[in-house]
């Protein structure tokens, strides 16, 4: 707890007194003048944005430096009955089902079958899904083993939504076991994995959650190929440095995460905030909130980065992205009513705030850039602090800097991976630079985009716009031009009147101006040409370990993927009304 404590006071100092640098460069003492309003804005907002800019990138730097630390592997006779949970909202039933599927077939070759059951938890509110959802149960009540360890069930009203999905299974059928695994419907995982995951709950009485690191897979266009590279390479490194500074009070990410049952059923009740949503109403980031409440029970949360086959998708272009990201942007803003909950760790609130700023770090970047602007085309602002002007340093020195803070951990992880043999795994060096170089191309020209789209996402949570909880349209991978030209044109019309005026007002302003704005004028394109499938073309490009040499789990469900979307499902499909007045609905 001492070198934890340790690691935060300096991450957070380095933090700081970087960001108070930054900002420092905007003022200089003169004896004379003074600073307009405008001034000390930016001089706030740099400070601000920049602890936060820097925070992020500390992690990675601690996680290059630090070691891989392997846990030795328990072995001898499981004692331990784990519940996978696999809540389920309008999801691909043929593709969810067959995970379920694959990893059972995993369990059931290690001989641990018995030991773990399958919960398919379902909110579904489409009929024809739900339908379809009866069908493929019965597929895998003729998987191995598959008698009294596989169930299934389906709530009519999902109240509370996942959450309170998880919850109802936990309260009805908890007490029947001592761990669950809690799933979302595209994860999948090795059943060495979760073997390895409730082990380390029989030895360690005191940990109360454990969460994986997933690896994204199945990745096809641009976009979502340089998330996938981005989560297998670069990812494990920012979550080994952040782990070091978590210590026992790690994060939980909804999913892919093994929880002990008695704890979370004492320690994870949330309740319905008071008023209405975005603010009031269910939590809907409640991941963050159940791990400080077991941290506040005096369990331990903790983050393995280095425990191997876990798994998940992510969206495969920008839309779907955004709207997902949506969600999260509501539920983390919501957490700003928890933060002074009484009885909460420091580091929990300060997980919240973090959580908060990550959203609310778009706008501010954006008032930044629009204060900038104000003052080139407004120099004669009266002074209202005496004593001090502002810098003549030029405002691309800031661009550089940034641009430093955000590129250079990611240099970092390619020498560390090219000394300790883990560019290897991505193709070698040459490759591996190529697509970190890629990834950076990339993030760069999106960033303005994306910077917009949560700007307005906050601004919708402010006006108390509720954004609920959309259905994720899973392997939606191209969007026509004219479909991105819909989601983006307010974003290009801002952009050019801002770039447009500055040429009128402040002509000197706009070529450091251009960066961001001519790429969010490009967003149209920008969202059309990276949802395209880049797999054949471009196989080089951000290739992972993964698409090299897929593991053993992986290869199953794709194998029971392909042979359960053959001709027999469309007899099936006509089945399917039939089925589900039929089907087993068990609450297990």
């Amino acid at each position: 707890m001492v070198r934890t404590a340790l690691l935060r006071c300096v991450a957070l100092g380095a933090a700081a007194s970087l960001s108070l640098a930054g900002a420092w460069l905007f003022l200089r003492f003169t004896g004379e003048g003074g600073l307009n309003l405008l001034d000390l804005l930016r001089f706030a907002l740099v400070a601000i944005s920049g602890f936060w800019l820097v925070w992020g990138s500390t992690a990675a730097v601690l996680g290059v430096f630090a070691r891989r630390r392997s846990r030795p592997r328990a072995h001898g006779p499981l004692k331990s009955r784990t519940a996978i949970l696999v809540p389920v909202y309008n999801e691909d039933p043929v593709a969810t089902f067959s995970r379920i599927a694959a990893m059972n077939r995993s369990l059931v070759r290690l001989g641990v079958a018995e030991h773990f059951h399958f919960a398919v938890l379902s909110d579904t509110q489409a009929m024809d899904i739900a339908a379809q959802e009866a069908v493929q149960f019965q597929r895998l009540l003729d998987e191995p083993e598959s008698l009294g360890r596989i169930f299934y069930r389906r709530r009519e009203r999902n109240v509370g939504r996942k959450a309170g999905n998880i919850e109802d299974f936990v309260s009805r059928s908890g007490a029947a076991y001592d761990f669950a695994l809690i799933l979302d419907a595209d994860s999948l995982m090795e059943g060495e994995t979760i073997l390895a995951m409730a082990r380390r709950f029989e030895a360690d009485p005191e940990l109360g959650l454990l969460q994986t690191v997933p690896t994204i897979i199945n990745a096809r266009t641009l976009f979502g190929r340089s998330i996938q590279f981005a989560a297998a390479y670069l990812s494990p490194t920012f979550a080994r440095g952040a782990s070091l500074m978590q210590g026992r009070e790690g994060p939980y990410w909804g999913h892919n995460a093994m929880v002990r049952m008695q704890a979370f059923a004492a320690s994870c009740g949330l309740p319905e905030l008071s008023g209405t949503p975005p603010f009031g109403g269910h939590i809907l980031s409640h991941d963050y909130v159940e791990a400080a409440l077991l941290s506040r029970a005096g369990w331990k949360v903790e983050v393995d980065p280095v425990l191997t086959g876990s798994y998940e998708e992510a969206p495969d272009n920008l839309i779907e992205y955004a709207k997902r990201d949506r969600r999260w942007c509501q539920g983390n803003l919501q957490h700003g009513r928890l933060i002074t909950a009484p009885g909460l760790k420091i580091w929990s609130r300060f997980t919240f705030l973090q959580g908060i700023m990550a959203y609310l770090a778009s706008p501010l970047w954006l008032l930044l850039l629009a204060a900038s602007l104000a003052g080139a085309m407004l120099p004669n602002l009266p002074p209202v602090l005496p004593g001090f002007a502002a810098s003549d340093i030029p405002l691309w020195v800031l661009g550089v800097a940034v641009a430093v803070i955000l590129v250079l951990p990611k240099l970092m992880i390619l020498v560390r991976g090219m000394l300790d043999g883990q560019n290897r795994r991505f193709g070698g060096t040459p490759m591996a630079l190529v697509s970190v170089l890629g990834e950076i191309v990339l993030s760069t020209l999106l960033a303005p985009t994306m910077l917009m789209m949560q700007s307005r996402s906050v601004m919708q949570v402010l006006l108390r716009l509720d954004g609920g909880w959309p259905a994720t349209e899973r392997g939606q991978t191209l969007v026509p031009l004219g479909a991105a030209l819909r989601a983006s044109w307010w974003m290009v019309a801002i952009a050019a009147l801002a770039l447009g005026s500055t040429l009128i007002l402040a002509p000197g302003a706009a070529l450091w101006l251009a960066p961001a704005t001519v790429p969010a004028m490009l967003a149209p394109v920008l969202i059309w040409a990276t949802s395209r499938p880049t797999r054949r073309a471009l196989p080089w490009l951000f290739r992972t370990e993964m698409e090299a040499a897929p593991s053993p789990v992986v290869v199953e469900q794709h194998a029971i993927l392909a042979a359960w979307s053959g001709p027999e499902t469309s007899t099936a499909s006509r089945l399917a009304p039939v089925l589900v007045r039929t089907a087993p609905h068990v609450a297990a």
